[in-house]
């Protein structure tokens, strides 16, 4: 099924990106009821900002639909833009107030990769960040991968914020260097 989106959505995008409107607007469609969905089971306490949701990703995705890789699952990228727009709502929020489940391995996911899928990029990423050193490792890991504010981040590591912020900079663009390296 994920398979099937995946298949259905990519071509329209591409299109999209390439001038064709309505192909653009049905890929928007496609991928706004699948954010529906997975906003909905996330914020059943919230039901008014699944809609909002929805939106500043839809914005998002509009905005930054240049930067998509075409190497990268769409719904993949999608899923990531639609995670980070549920985790800045969490964070205003309090994590408190809001009963979300961000699983990052959930196959269940709407916009998930499949597993086949998700193993070599998780495969390359540890690839690469092992290559770091562990300092910047461990920021990027804690900040962009597990999601947590640069605060947390401090009080977990014993870390500064200013220290953290300059290993998670160099950290990113030591990773920007190696990817170059690969191609």
């Amino acid at each position: 099924m994920q398979e099937d989106f995946e298949r259905t959505l990519r071509p329209l995008w591409l299109r999209g990106l390439g001038g064709d409107e309505a192909a653009y607007r049905q890929a928007l469609e496609m991928i706004a009821a699948r954010l529906r969905a997975y906003f909905k089971r996330r914020l059943a306490s919230l039901p008014d900002d699944v809609e909002d949701l929805v939106q500043e990703t839809l914005l998002a995705l509009h905005l930054q639909r240049a930067t998509y890789d075409r190497s990268v699952p769409l719904g993949a990228w999608a899923h990531a833009i639609a995670r980070h727009k549920l985790v800045d709502l969490w964070r205003r929020r309090g994590r408190r107030q809001v009963e979300v489940s961000l699983e990052l391995d959930d196959a269940s996911e709407a916009l998930a990769v499949s597993q086949s899928e998700a193993q070599p990029a998780r495969r390359d990423l540890s690839v690469l960040l092992a290559l770091l050193p562990a300092a910047q490792r461990d920021a990027i890991l804690m900040i962009k991968v597990e999601g947590l504010t640069v605060t947390e981040a401090s009080a977990r590591s014993g870390v500064s914020v200013s220290a953290l912020k300059v290993q998670v900079h160099r950290g990113l663009a030591r990773l920007a260097a190696l990817v170059r390296q690969q191609r």
